[in-house]
Parts: C-alpha cells; structure tokens; sequence
C-alpha cells in the first residue's frame, strides 16, 4: 500500500505549474491539443521534459500503471518530489549547478595570479572585497602585499 494520495489530473496540473512549466502552444499562439494541455519543461542538460494533461484538469484518479509512466517517463521525479512541489510548491532538484553567491571574475582571478603572483588557493579563500582590494593594492603599490 502506498502512503501517497490516488495522484489527480488537477495534481498534475498543480505540479506542472508550481515547477514552471510552459504551456506548448501552437502556431496561432494558442494551447495544443483540443482534448489535452501539453506542458514544456526545458532542463539545465539539455532535455526537454514533455507532459500532457487531459481537460479538464480534474479530480479523476490515474491508475497505478499510467501514474508510473508519467512520473518516470515524462516528469523525470520521484513520487516525494511530485507531491512537495504539487502540494507545497517545492520545485524537484534537477541537478542544476549552483553558482557561489560571491564567485569571483574569471579576469579579477587572471589577474590576481599573473600580476599579483598569487597563487589559486590564496585566491580561493578570499572574498570578492578581498580580491578586489588586493589588487587596488598592487596596482597602487606596485605589489600585492
């Protein structure tokens, strides 16, 4: 026995517009479909994620085998991360890389190593301030110092 509710087509719908998802339209700038809504979900890899709905988006029941097939083969998660985002709005990890809040410039880092002499793990400790002083430093003093 499963300890997730019977999945709705109104859960799908909630799930697909809760993580983003955009509404496939058609050359007239209308919805696909006469019977069904067809969602579009672009991933950070490069995949393009396809699910389709059909109208009415209510409260009749998948079973068990279709449920299975849309999790698995069209929404790509797990039945944890459907109903978070579903229910709570949390979106489903996609393994999207995270940048650090303070990366510093790619330029400031060559500069940092082929003027000041610095070497990659003094930079990797510094903050953005940091770098960025130490190299007001060298171009005022003539070293970084």
């Amino acid at each position: 026995m499963t300890k997730w509710p019977a999945p709705t087509r109104a859960d799908h719908q909630a799930f697909c517009e809760n993580e983003g998802w955009e509404v496939v339209r058609d050359s007239r700038g209308r919805a696909s479909g006469h019977h069904a809504v067809t969602y579009e979900l672009h991933v950070h890899d490069g995949r393009i994620l396809r699910t389709r709905i059909s109208h009415p988006p209510d409260n009749s029941t998948y079973g068990a085998s279709i449920w299975s097939h849309i999790l698995r083969d069209q929404l790509d998660v797990q039945e944890e991360a459907f109903w978070a985002c579903a229910r709570d709005g949390f979106k489903p990890d996609r393994g999207e890389p995270v940048p650090p809040p303070e990366a510093l410039p790619a330029d400031l880092v060559h500069l940092l190593i082929t003027r000041a002499h610095l070497t990659r793990e003094e930079i990797a400790q510094m903050t953005r301030e940091e770098a960025i002083s130490r190299m007001q430093q060298f171009w005022t003093r003539g070293h970084a110092s």
